[in-house]
């Protein structure tokens, strides 16, 4: 009969006396989402407006009229959450509903002229939140942290 230890049946990397939680990629992303959450909120020049707001909106004044659903994909929202954004957008008049002519069933969304003013007043603050949140980085650190967030987000 082999004589097992706890040496012998732990698993590579499972002590946890190895394992520090605030040098984990979990946290310290939460912690850089934290950071450029904060920066947004104090810098963006409309104190109302969400990130996720936000990133609908431009999405939505970038690429015309969306359905609800591809707008949900393109800005990564779940169903649920893109429906609480577009409601909210709504409510403040930023966007505009119509039917889609080549499906009665799905309804396009696209900004009005009150959400693509804003989306045009906003653009320099949030270059400003951009440039806020990577200041630590130099520009060869700023793409590589881009690009390397671009292949873990898919």
């Amino acid at each position: 009969m082999v004589e097992t230890t706890a040496e012998t049946t732990a698993q590579p990397g499972s002590d946890p006396d190895d394992y520090e939680v605030t040098e984990q990629i979990g946290h310290l992303l939460r912690r850089a989402h934290q950071r450029a959450s904060a920066l947004f909120q104090e810098t963006l020049d409309d104190p109302a407006l969400t990130p996720t707001q936000f990133a609908a909106l431009m999405k939505l004044a970038d690429g015309g009229p969306l359905s609800q659903n591809h707008l949900g994909r393109l800005t990564a929202m779940d169903p649920a959450t893109i429906q609480g954004v577009i409601r909210r957008l709504g409510e403040r008049g930023l966007i505009e509903r119509r039917d889609d002519p080549t499906d009665r069933r799905r309804t396009l969304l696209m900004p009005s002229e009150a959400g693509r003013a804003l989306a045009a007043r906003l653009v320099p603050s949030a270059r400003e939140v951009t440039r806020r949140t990577l200041e630590p980085l130099t520009q060869a650190e700023r793409r590589t942290l881009i690009d390397l967030l671009i292949r873990i987000g898919g």
